[in-house]
């Protein structure tokens, strides 16, 4: 089964692309393959002609992304550092490679997002987000520094005062919450949220998309992201060799608080 699926929109001979994630056995977790696919896609996407005018980014089965999948997870604390640190960097770039496209994402969330899924959302260009879900980046909880681009993409967008909010105190907030903290463009209902989405994406395709091109080139640091995307990778494969990891996931598959340690 395939863990991407891309549907094509016709709206006023424009194309929108809708990117649906859909692991369902495990809430749309990322893997590594899902990466590898998502990657994929996403370097089609660029080879079209004529290009999309848009991209929506959403989930299949109810909900957008667990986040970093469990599976995943354990098996870094059987590599060494300088494989994690390999891997970290490489799995980060699958998925943040929309940053990549050469037009607007808008993530419709569509359900909860943990961690790198949530890293994932605010990577996209626009986001709506369900006003009922829950939000959070939970590295630090898992006792790993935060990944997918978060500690720097948070900050890039909304300042180091909120990404502190966000990545130290990890708590999780509803889409309601998240769109009065400024980190979506709406929060509607879930079942509204492609819909809302659409309407989005339909009234970009009403503007020149040479000049969304080139506002889109044009607006983000691609090579600062790759720097902090390194640092991060450093940071969470010195995590991976940590006690404290192999406590947090233990302490995940027991369904309690984790006793971190600090070794």
């Amino acid at each position: 089964m395939s863990l991407i699926s891309l549907e094509t929109i016709e709206i006023n001979k424009s194309q929108i692309e809708v990117l649906y994630l859909n692991n369902p056995q495990t809430k749309n977790s990322m893997t590594w393959e899902m990466g590898e696919e998502f990657y994929e896609a996403i370097q089609n996407l660029k080879k079209r002609n004529p290009l999309p005018r848009c991209l929506i980014l959403t989930g299949k089965n109810d909900i957008f992304s667990s986040g970093g999948n469990l599976e995943l997870l354990k098996s870094f604390a059987s590599k060494t550092y300088e494989q994690n640190k390999r891997d970290m960097f490489k799995f980060y770039n699958f998925f943040l490679s929309i940053r990549t496209l050469p037009f607007p994402v808008i993530a419709a969330v569509n359900g909860h997002a943990v961690g790198a899924a949530f890293s994932l959302a605010l990577a996209s260009d626009l986001r709506v987000f369900s006003s009922e879900s829950k939000y959070s980046f939970n590295f630090v909880k898992l006792g790993i520094h935060p990944g997918m681009g978060s500690s720097f993409i948070v900050k890039e967008l909304f300042g180091t005062d909120k990404a502190n909010q966000l990545l130290f105190m990890a708590e999780s907030i509803t889409g309601v919450e998240a769109y009065k903290f400024g980190l979506s463009y709406d929060s509607v209902p879930q079942a509204d949220v492609v819909r809302r989405a659409i309407e989005i994406a339909i009234s970009i395709t009403e503007s020149g998309p040479l000049a969304m091109r080139l506002l889109k080139e044009n607006t983000y640091n691609f090579e600062a992201l790759q720097e902090a995307l390194k640092k991060e990778a450093d940071a969470q494969a010195k995590n991976f060799q940590s006690k404290d990891f192999l406590e947090s996931i233990k302490a995940i598959e027991e369904k309690r608080k984790a006793d971190f340690k600090d070794y």
